[in-house]
């Protein structure tokens, strides 16, 4: 070939390659957008393996105490038992209702795992696993190991850890049979589907933490002297040994950091143990899905943008979610997390549906909402969390009997003797479907508190975090109450009718590109002082849908751009003319229509 030929055969396959966009790398995130979670109490889901229960030994609130018994799954839950009596009458008193295990363990969330997926849920969140001496496990002793009593054998672990000599370097970690048993957790769900998130707590430790516990024992001679905020070391003559914890609890003493993040030290251990559990033996199919992130806002802010590129570094598509109470965009745009619980949206939808006199109008709820989804980039607006209650307030049905107050303070009879602890009523089971329609119809990602769908109740820590309520069980009815006042006995069962209804829900969404990835736009036409209405579209595809909260029913005229639709519940057709679409939303209810007459 000539050599001009050959010049000019170059420049033009240059310019080629040039006109020739290459291929959009793909969005290792895109499994996260608009997806179904599922938020599990670990200790109060399901009590699998009764051997692995706690002893009173293995309770520090227990004192120890021989007559300290595991508390009955089925038991009435403010009603004192015989060891508990002999301490205090008060149940609110620390040393009865926060000394109590219901013996919940991972053998328990495997065995419902099946339930999980039958209800439709695509991702499942579980508070801290790791090894601690309390309930809630936010006091860790170790977050290379998962809690021996959530595991089988637990004696037979511990003596495995006693022998091993582990230290914070990883080539010294073993793998306990309760570890064992949470890698099958992870494997059972994936297997159906299902994505795993768990709690990281990088902020604190608990006093039984190895590294505290090492400096209890050598002060400041320590290998880990640094790991944390010692105030003074108690040399001095009269001097104590103090530190500083997490809100002044001293149970939680805070990992050293400066104004860069934590300090060496706690900041390795805290990036091995996260690649030990994306990665285990190595193996990302065996790791979870992702981690939320407990009081992210009280560790320096450069440590997680720092962290979150490690955690991308060794699993692309793993989720990080900041527990952020108010907006956390600037926390999303910086990379320091993929998403976070979107308390601000709870905020929002309480303020609304649940509340009477103090409630918002339909306009102020939507430029909230608008206000809220303005500040996120669409991919992670997708990926928000959009809880309506969590372990950390009072339960929605609870809420809709105690309106008017601000989110989640007096919100239990712990600290408000006028809370009413009693079950909800038909006209508040009739609102929480309406706030759960609009929950899964709204653009984000869904979480329902475990139990919610079955019909429990119950006001903030501890009253929240009740054993669930399962269809195979057989409870006590609620007849006591914690302040010692009169109350109606209430029955305490699994309820089938709004299961099946969160269930229908969670299967229409997922059913619905729509609804679960769709764009989303507020209808002016049904904003008014009551109702509330949007539609989300995806492709050719779109939905309608329209909330009305008031005590009758309301009608909404809506221009729309399809010939057919459908109410998505009742099969309903609904055709509309000229262009125009005239809509009537019940009392206290909801319609979400969807185009075209399919099934």
């Amino acid at each position: 070939m000539p050599r001009k030929t050959a010049l000019l055969m170059s420049a033009v396959a240059a310019l080629a390659a040039c006109a020739t966009p290459s291929p959009k790398p793909a969005d290792s995130m895109a499994w996260a957008g608009g997806r179904v979670w599922y938020q599990i109490f670990p200790e109060r889901f399901r009590n699998g393996d009764p051997a692995n229960d706690p002893t009173a030994a293995d309770v520090p609130e227990s004192n120890g105490r021989a007559d300290w018994r595991v508390s009955p799954w089925t038991s009435d839950w403010y009603e004192l038992q015989p060891w508990e009596v002999k301490r205090s009458t008060e149940f609110y008193n620390d040393g009865v209702v926060f000394a109590r295990r219901y013996g919940g363990d991972l053998k328990g969330v495997i065995d419902k795992l099946d339930y999980l997926k039958d209800l439709g849920v695509e991702v499942i969140y579980l508070n801290p696993v790791f090894e601690s001496p309390s309930l809630h496990k936010y006091d860790a002793s170790s977050c290379h190991h998962v809690d021996a009593h959530f595991g089988p054998d637990p004696e037979g672990g511990k003596k495995l850890l006693a022998g091993a000599r582990e230290t914070e370097d990883p080539s010294t970690w073993v793998w306990t049979k309760a570890d064992a048993e949470f890698l099958r957790l992870i494997k059972e769900a994936h297997g159906r589907g299902i994505k795993v998130v768990i709690d990281g707590v990088f902020n604190h430790t608990g006093r039984g933490f190895f590294a505290f516990q090492d400096i209890l024992k050598n002060g400041p001679r320590s290998r880990y002297a640094d790991w944390y905020m010692v105030n003074k070391w108690g040399s001095k003559p009269g001097e104590e040994f103090d530190y500083k914890a997490w809100w002044g609890f001293k149970s939680l003493p805070i990992l050293a950091r400066d104004k860069h993040g934590l300090l060496p030290g706690p900041k390795k251990y805290v990036f091995d143990i996260t690649k030990r559990w994306l990665a285990p033996h190595g193996d990302l199919a065996q790791g979870v899905d992702g981690f939320r992130l407990d009081v992210i806002e009280d560790v320096p802010a450069p440590f997680w943008k720092e962290w979150n590129a490690w955690v991308k570094s060794i699993k692309p598509d793993a989720i990080t979610v900041g527990e952020i109470w108010g907006d956390a965009s600037p926390w999303v745009k910086a990379g320091r997390v993929d998403s976070s619980m979107n308390y601000p949206f709870a905020k929002a939808v309480a303020s609304f549906f649940v509340d009477r006199k103090k409630a918002t109008s339909g306009p102020e709820f939507a430029s909230a909402l608008r206000k809220m989804l303005a500040s996120y980039p669409r991919r992670n607006g997708q990926m928000l969390l959009n809880l309506v209650d969590s372990h950390d307030t009072d339960r929605l049905a609870s809420m809709l009997r105690n309106p008017d107050r601000t989110f989640n303070e007096q919100a239990s009879a712990r600290d408000n003797p006028s809370y009413d602890v009693s079950a909800p009523d038909a006209a508040g089971k009739l609102i929480q479907k309406q706030v759960a329609a609009f929950q899964f119809a709204f653009l984000g990602a869904p979480m329902v508190y475990y139990g919610d769908e079955a019909g429990m109740w119950g006001g903030h820590d501890p009253d929240d975090r009740k054993p669930m309520v399962w269809q195979d069980l057989d409870y006590a009815p609620e007849k006591a109450d914690p302040l010692g006042r009169a109350r109606t006995t209430d029955p305490v069962r699994f309820d089938a009718d709004l299961h099946d209804f969160y269930r229908r829900l969670i299967h229409l969404r997922r059913e619905n590109p729509a609804l679960q990835g769709g764009d989303l736009r507020f209808l002016d036409q049904a904003i008014t002082p009551d109702m509330v209405g949007f539609s989300r579209r995806a492709g050719d595809g779109e939905a309608l849908a329209l909330f009305n909260r008031a005590n009758e029913s309301r009608t909404a005229v809506l221009p729309v751009a399809h010939a057919a639709y459908r109410d998505a519940l009742s099969g309903e057709a609904m055709t509309p003319a000229q262009g125009r679409m005239r809509v009537e939303v019940p009392a206290h209810g909801f319609r979400i229509l969807v185009s075209g007459l399919g099934t």
